[in-house]
């Protein structure tokens, strides 16, 4: 416990540790933001780190001096034998200092001798600093605590004039990518967050730059902070970080903020400033793209050598996993740059029609994935990957793969891209072919093409169209234009576009029939939604004897390929999936056509050779 103390004077010595009271200057009272480094350096005694580094990393943290003694003294009062809850370490190392004591004479030479060698390397590193001091250099000395184990990154390169060198591969391509929104992510130690810390280094010797570096909260933060010290100190000397302001100033003047954004209320901090340079580290922990979309707003500079970059990194999964997969993810292959695209209709970002560059893209985004071989100071040994292998099936996935195919929660877990995707190909004319469709006008509608491979009666979903905004007949005119060339006998729909609008005016379903577009309803009954779910299970399974799923998907399906995999299940138990989930009409439009009882031979052809009406004509009119 850090107790209140009192001083005989005003001019008496202020503890460490410790400021004076703003009523009464008698009165000390333990600084907070001193205390939590002071308690992370006792830690470090507890872990046995040597007590002399352990004072030289908080000064460096603090900016008041301690010596290795002082440091020591307050870990005595506030863990040794004394205290109420004395530390481990005491035994530790009364233990430590009995097994390494030398016992023979020979040993005792040898420990002599070091001790020596040891205490003149430090007279001579005092010696050089008042030497450096002396001459007015600006040469730096080296940081005393460069190789202390707090969580520092690893030595990047074995070249001592080398401050840092990207690895081959994806790091050195994120760092080379020139897009003003890139995505570094995918398996779990892949150097995403070190690539993070290297990206903005190039314009710390710009005075006008501005930077902004995020992690959800401040204690996610200090791994991230403790890495930047022992890269930035290296590679730019004089440069300082200040705590209180969670700020790097560099010699230019830039500055890089590294600090917090936990909930969508915290980005009012940042109204009204500037940063030509943004970066999320594990973007995926914030649940929505709220955060992400307002902080570009804060994307500006007057400085013509200063790009406009939005950087981050993740592994999949999290709470914000689907709306990261779906603006970084799915638009285009890994790797590959593409047009920023809206995320609620897909379509692609442009200047309006009253701009100079009226229906040019506004700018381009690019997803980079990264896998632990990509690390070679982790992926040589083994070790690390022996743990992620141990992980349960989908969070192996995730952190050892990278694969962005599935979710936490995922209603369809079993859905795999490299299985139940194909690249298109001629459907043979032989095949029976149908469609589905989950009608929306505000929201989304989905409309989903099948063919039936008669040798195993699998599934191809080899068409999608994924549109807003059209109405019955908007809608059947599109399906029937990409109908030119298919002979398609049915299509299933979802039943509500049967009900009437008002008394007399047709209903959608009969606006589209009327177009030539022929449809028949789809099964509304109780249990129908959990009968189709287990319905798409069964089809996801991988048969033992041909080794194929049940249904396959044209890698041009790209919007419920997106979909599929991140449905989330009912987080109540039930058999279907989340019913506040509301990006589903791709699933709803296919799990229509397959509880259609689709059969190679005919579509209504049930075992008994007799065509099957299994539908009532809406209207009479329409004879269908």
């Amino acid at each position: 416990m850090w107790q209140n103390k009192t001083r005989p004077n005003k001019t008496a010595k202020v503890p460490y540790a410790y400021t004076p009271s703003e009523d009464d200057p008698l009165v000390l009272v333990p600084d907070p933001e001193m205390v939590r480094w002071v308690e992370d350096a006792m830690d470090s005694l507890d872990q046995g780190h040597s007590s002399r580094r352990v004072a030289a990393w908080l000064v460096e943290k603090t900016n008041q001096k301690i010596s290795h003694q002082g440091i020591i003294n307050i870990w005595e009062r506030h863990r040794g034998k004394g205290t109420a809850q004395p530390s481990k370490r005491i035994k530790q190392l009364a233990k430590k200092r009995r097994q390494t004591a030398p016992k023979t004479k020979a040993e005792k030479q040898l420990a002599t001798v070091k001790r020596k060698k040891l205490d003149a390397k430090r007279v001579l590193n005092m010696t050089e600093k008042k030497l450096a001091k002396l001459e007015g250099t600006d040469e730096q000395p080296t940081s005393v605590s460069e190789d202390l184990d707090f969580n520092a990154v690893q030595q990047i390169s074995q070249t001592q004039d080398v401050i840092f060198a990207p690895n081959p591969g994806p790091q050195t391509e994120f760092l080379a990518a020139s897009e003003r929104e890139v995505l570094f992510g995918g398996a779990a130690s892949g150097g995403k967050s070190i690539g993070l810390l290297a990206d903005p280094m190039r314009y710390f010797g710009i005075p006008a730059f501005n930077g902004l570096l995020l992690r959800r909260t401040n204690d996610e933060l200090r791994e991230l902070v403790w890495k930047s010290q022992e890269l930035y100190l290296k590679a730019y000397p004089g440069a300082k970080w200040q705590e209180k302001k969670s700020q790097w100033t560099f010699p230019s003047g830039a500055r890089l903020w590294m600090t917090y954004l936990e909930r969508d209320d915290d980005v009012l901090r940042y109204q009204g400033q500037a940063f030509s340079y943004i970066a999320f580290d594990e973007i995926t922990q914030h649940a929505t793209p709220f955060s992400w979309n307002y902080m570009r707003s804060r994307l500006r500079t007057t400085d013509p050598n200063l790009p406009l970059h939005m950087r981050a990194t993740t592994n999949p999964g999290g709470p914000g996993h689907s709306w990261v997969k779906k603006m970084f993810i799915d638009p285009a292959p890994a790797g590959v740059s593409f047009d920023a695209t809206d995320l609620d209709t897909g379509e692609v970002l442009r200047y309006p029609d009253s701009h100079p560059n009226a229906g040019q893209p506004l700018f381009q985004r690019r997803f980079i994935p990264s896998k632990l071989s990509d690390n070679p100071y982790l992926s040589t040994d083994g070790l690390y990957e022996a743990n992620l292998l141990s992980l349960p099936e989908m969070q192996r996935r995730q952190l050892l793969e990278g694969d962005w195919s599935v979710a936490d929660g995922a209603a369809f877990a079993e859905f795999r891209v490299t299985h139940h995707t194909v690249d298109p190909f001629d459907i043979p004319p032989d095949w029976k072919r149908f469609r589905s469709c989950d009608y929306g006008y505000s929201s989304f509608s989905a409309v989903h093409w099948f063919a039936i491979d008669p040798n195993f009666e699998t599934l191809y979903v080899y068409r999608e169209l994924y549109v807003s905004k059209h109405t019955g007949r908007d809608l059947a005119k599109a399906v029937m234009q990409a109908e030119i060339n298919d002979r398609v006998p049915y299509g299933i729909l979802d039943s509500s576009c049967w009900h009437n609008r008002g008394q007399i005016g047709p209903s959608i379903a009969e606006e589209m029939i009327s177009e030539g577009c022929r449809w028949r309803p789809s099964d509304r009954s109780a249990g129908a939604r959990v009968a189709g779910k287990n319905r798409m299970h069964e089809l996801l399974k991988i048969d033992e004897i041909t080794e194929k799923p049940g249904i396959i998907f044209f890698n041009t399906c790209r919007q419920i390929i997106a979909d599929l995999p991140v449905i989330p299940a009912d987080p109540k138990g039930s058999d279907d999936i989340d019913g506040r989930y509301t990006s589903d009409h791709a699933y709803d439009s296919v799990r229509y056509g397959i509880m259609s009882r689709p059969r190679s031979g005919s579509p209504f052809d049930f075992g008994t050779g007799v065509p099957q009406q299994t539908y009532r004509p809406s209207n009479a009119t329409f004879d269908y």
